[in-house]
């Protein structure tokens, strides 16, 4: 996908030093301190709730307090006041993605990072982006499945700071040449392979010599939606795809696999089924002595994948004691994965260097962003 703007004014020219790429990682990020829940669950009833659920927008505000009330308890008491690791994982991948970049294209290309719901917030990083004088953006969300409900949210919020420009009908003030967007990699066989390669090597380092394979029951979690989401169902069929091409590789040695999906328990919404605790019922009935939950539609530990997958063992703990019970976590900043993700930035990138770029200086306007 590819925006951008057309002058009357333009020529092809010589690569020149001064052509630059910002490249914006972008996810939704999580609070380093409660006080901001609020803030958080607003923007989040913004850009994720009012999708499937009509809420008017004078509503946000006590939206994003009540949540935020369930989100205190949940992680303040019941979770022992858990904070998440996912904002510090996700520098280690914009560091470890920037410097795979730079090696191949130098200064020219530039990783920033920016949340959807907290700090840095992406319209105030995209007007950094700006201020810095860099004309090429590419949109990278860090996000597995592409739908309203991620990787969208990042092109609606630069559209954002594109309107606050005022430049939408002067395209003499468009603050960038050229924009293009990472849609997503679910379906992409470089990362099915990897998530198949570090599964199986740790099983059988956790497992060799103590379970037979048919005995070992692998959850392979993405995240779920509501089934009547306004035909905005695009994240849960790209999951299904990415799950689709996990199990076929690995269910000859492990028979036991199956789907779960991490769902957000809403009153009078049905989600996406089996859920984490029903997928693990049936491969226990099936005679699993061991169930594994191996997250594949996230890339970054989160709350999700720790909390949610932490809250279902217990409950199947309680259950069926005798089970043996495995949390894996995400691909995080693995090299392989870091190396890959920026192999798939490459073509846009060299994309938009050799496109015919114009001569004449591009204004731009200084944004403020309270």
């Amino acid at each position: 996908m590819i925006i951008s703007h057309q002058s009357q004014a333009t020529q092809p020219v010589e690569m020149q030093n001064n052509e630059r790429v910002a490249v914006l990682l972008a996810g939704y990020g999580e609070v380093q301190s409660y006080r901001a829940l609020s803030v958080y669950n607003q923007a989040a009833t913004k850009y994720i709730a009012s999708q499937f659920v009509p809420i008017p927008e004078w509503l946000y505000p006590l939206a994003g307090w009540f949540l935020a009330l369930q989100d205190l308890y949940n992680f303040g008491v019941k979770h022992h006041h858990f904070m998440s690791p996912e904002n510090d994982i996700f520098e280690k991948q914009r560091l470890g993605i920037e410097k795979e970049l730079q090696h191949q294209w130098g200064n020219q290309v530039q990783v920033f990072k920016g949340f959807y719901f907290c700090q840095p917030f992406v319209q105030e990083v995209v007007a950094d982006i700006i201020d810095q004088g860099f004309e090429n953006l590419l949109i990278y969300p860090m996000l597995v499945v592409d739908s309203a409900f991620t990787g969208k949210i990042a092109v609606e919020q630069v559209n954002e700071v594109i309107a606050a420009t005022g430049s939408v009908n002067e395209p003499q003030y468009y603050p960038f040449k050229a924009i293009r967007y990472i849609s997503a990699f679910a379906t992409e066989p470089a990362y099915i392979d990897l998530l198949v390669r570090r599964t199986k090597e740790t099983l059988n380092q956790l497992f060799a010599g103590r379970f037979i394979e048919s005995q070992i029951g692998i959850i392979l979690t993405v995240h779920g939606g509501p089934e009547k989401a306004q035909g905005l169902l695009t994240g849960v069929i790209d999951g299904q795809t990415l799950y689709d091409g996990v199990q076929a590789q690995l269910q000859h040695q492990y028979p036991l696999v199956s789907i779960g999906w991490v769902n957000h328990d809403m009153p009078l919404i049905k989600w996406s089924q089996p859920n984490l605790k029903q997928a693990a019922k049936s491969l226990i009935t099936a005679g699993a002595q061991v169930i594994v939950f191996k997250p594949l539609g996230w890339v970054t530990d989160n709350y999700e994948t720790i909390l949610d997958v932490e809250d279902a063992i217990q409950y199947l703990q309680r259950q069926y004691p005798t089970v043996t019970y495995t949390k894996l976590g995400c691909v995080n900043d693995d090299p392989d994965f870091l190396k890959i993700a920026a192999e798939w930035a490459n073509p846009d990138i060299e994309a938009m260097l050799s496109v015919p770029q114009h001569h004449e200086q591009i204004q731009t306007r200084r944004l403020d962003f309270d």
